[in-house]
């Protein structure tokens, strides 16, 4: 999969071409001008221009899967484990900011906090909740265009997506006894990650879609011995402007991610299933619904306000692992 990732994006660089930089249409923003809020890395800059942004992000897990299969408490520590895990709420507040040194470069740079609780259940009933918070991962990325073209009421770009995590999230969680939490309760990865994707936009009108692909690559072990496994996400969207300040949105959003490889040795396999490396892969695709507002006067002129909610329609997982429910994701963002 890895050299079939780069390349590729590596054949998508090869075709870059002299043209100027992504713009409006007619020379003013619409709510459109910027993808549905889940995703990231999604548009660039003019030069000169700085963004500041704020997403929230909600993921509510509830039962278990393996396979496609779903699985009650009671099937789960049939399996030997002495918990099961029952429900997981994750959230995230990702604070951002993006500058473009040129109309083909935007970088950006992003911290996010992270909020887990995890509820368990084992065999006589008795309920466990685990909790952890905290900074995760840092990360820094580039947007480079290759190609981009505009007319009188017609854009099209094509960019590059190159980023890099930095391990600033916990891999040393433990619960209320010093034991180390399992792998779904950390943090961050504990290992220096590159991104490399490829980005397409296109506006015409009151429309505008957009696909994207990407790559994460775990390139070596953490100081607990293990690495997370790679990662592959693709999304399309698309979105339509019904007022000049209001755009709703659909997008599937589809990513693969495998199983973890190495192990922490302090963790206790029969414990939980999430305290086994081999049980962490899986598929999912998701359905979106969004909608973007910018304001278009007044004191808060130009900041935009955005929300998408998605839901699984599908699901294979490497289990027992929980399943996700349902993911929010709202934002606000700032260009000047």
């Amino acid at each position: 999969m890895k050299m079939t990732v780069y390349a590729a994006l590596m054949a998508a660089a090869a075709m870059t071409v002299s043209a100027p930089a992504m713009a409006h249409v007619h020379g003013v923003p619409d709510p459109d001008d910027h993808a549905p809020i889940g995703v990231m890395g999604d548009h660039t800059h003019k030069t000169g221009e700085w963004m500041v942004s704020y997403r929230y992000a909600r993921m509510d897990m509830r039962d278990a899967r393996s396979g496609t299969t779903d699985l009650t408490t009671t099937d789960v520590l049939a399996q030997g484990f002495m918990m099961a895990p029952t429900k997981m709420n994750m959230e995230m507040h990702m604070f951002g900011a993006m500058y473009a040194p040129s109309d083909r470069v935007t970088f950006m740079a992003m911290v996010p906090m992270i909020d887990k609780e995890m509820e368990m259940r084992n065999a006589m009933g008795m309920r466990m909740t685990m909790d952890t918070f905290g900074i995760g991962d840092a990360k820094l990325a580039a947007n480079v265009v290759v190609f981009s073209r505009a007319d009188m009421d017609r854009l099209e770009q094509l960019h590059i997506n190159l980023g890099l995590s930095a391990p600033t999230g916990s891999i040393d969680e433990t619960n209320a006894a010093g034991q180390r939490l399992g792998y779904p309760m950390q943090l961050g990865t504990g290992t220096v990650d590159p991104t490399i994707g490829l980005t397409y936009l296109k506006h015409q009108g009151a429309w505008s879609w957009g696909a994207q692909a990407k790559g994460t690559l775990r390139l070596y072990d953490n100081k607990h011995d293990y690495h997370l496994g790679d990662e592959a996400e693709a999304t399309v969207w698309t979105a339509r402007n019904l007022r000049p300040w209001l755009s709703v949105s659909g997008r599937v959003n589809a990513k693969a991610w495998g199983n973890i490889e190495g192990a922490d040795a302090s963790l206790n396999t029969m414990m939980t299933p999430g305290n086994r490396a081999d049980l962490r892969g899986g598929e999912r695709v998701e359905l979106g619904l969004g909608a973007n507002f910018i304001v278009p006067q007044g004191q808060l002129k130009g900041h935009r306000f955005a929300l998408e909610a998605l839901v699984p329609v599908y699901q294979d997982l490497d289990g027992p692992q929980l399943q996700a429910d349902h993911r929010l994701v709202a934002g606000w963002q700032y260009a000047f």
